[in-house]
């Protein structure tokens, strides 16, 4: 199983950390570690997660992504011990 770790930065609410376990649990990852934090301006929140799934990442990350208070995504997949490869998507500000 590959572990991947992947950071979220979304809007403060009291239902969007439910709402991003959701999609990790229904599209079959395991959470390995999870860290929170609010960000500086108090309106938004930084979420860390490693999780594990034979699964594609890709998958994962498209899903988060189109969460309402999801503001940005990033995968950061180790390939090899020298090696990172990276995904960032980013929502537009309305």
């Amino acid at each position: 199983m590959m572990q991947h770790q992947v950071a979220v930065q979304a809007r403060f609410n009291p239902e969007t950390l439910e709402r991003v376990l959701r999609v990790v649990r229904h599209r079959g990852f395991q959470i390995c570690a999870m860290n929170m934090e609010t960000a500086t301006d108090a309106q938004s929140i930084n979420i860390e997660l490693t999780v594990a799934s034979p699964r594609s990442v890709e998958l994962l990350f498209s899903q988060l992504s189109k969460l309402v208070d999801v503001a940005r995504v990033e995968i950061q997949q180790r390939s090899t011990p020298t090696q990172q490869i990276r995904a960032c998507a980013q929502k537009e500000e309305k």
